[in-house]
């Protein structure tokens, strides 16, 4: 007890729990999302639930101008290196080694490049809207104007999977697809996915 009568705070205070794991402390994420967060609230819950999939960080959400499948290619590799802190030599060798086993043009406009690779403790995920379409190779023969990248841990079978068919079901929404396609900016982009993301995993 303070001087005044006022009560001490408890040992428990928010300030002791914000050096806790995430998970232990907030357990309602939506509504203790910490202050020092730069990202906005909604996708703060986002990321926490969705994680038992993968992660998609806003900074992984632009718009590019491409002239050709490699060019994509290894600017996603870039991007999966600068914001997930990866080696952008180990990550295109592994999404050039899997597009040689048959193109990951997924058709209706959408590409879904991906890889198993070392040095990732979970699925990561990048997103490109093209401002031109370009030939992918697809199934359809129809240019990709949608890149949708996943990365996983080599040892991640059943969990690349499951994060490939949730990013399959997603893109295979035609009126998804159509927004994505007319959204604004990157960050319309990124708040249309995580919406959607969200919504499912609820």
């Amino acid at each position: 007890m303070k001087e005044g009568g006022v009560p001490a705070p408890p040992s428990h205070s928010v300030g002791a729990s914000l050096h806790k794991p995430i998970a232990l402390a907030f357990p309602r994420i939506r509504e203790h999302c910490a202050p020092q967060f730069t990202v906005p609230l909604h996708s703060c819950d986002t990321f926490f639930r969705m994680s038992a999939l993968f992660q998609l960080d806003p900074q992984a959400v632009r718009v590019i101008r491409a002239d050709s499948k490699q060019q994509i290619l290894a600017d996603l590799a870039a991007c999966f290196a600068s914001v997930y802190a990866l080696d952008a030599e180990v990550v295109i060798d592994g999404i050039e080694e899997r597009e040689k086993l048959g193109s990951t043009g997924f058709g209706r406009g959408v590409a879904i490049p991906h890889a198993r690779i070392d040095g990732l403790e979970r699925p990561v995920a990048v997103f490109f809207r093209l401002e031109n379409p370009v030939e992918f190779a697809a199934a359809d023969g129809m240019p990709v104007d949608c890149v949708f990248g996943l990365l996983s841990p080599s040892q991640a079978g059943a969990t690349h999977l499951q994060a490939l068919a949730a990013i399959s079901r997603l893109m295979r929404d035609e009126r998804m697809h159509e927004r994505l396609v007319s959204a604004t900016d990157a960050d319309a982009i990124y708040g249309l996915l995580v919406n959607v993301i969200d919504r499912d995993a609820a």
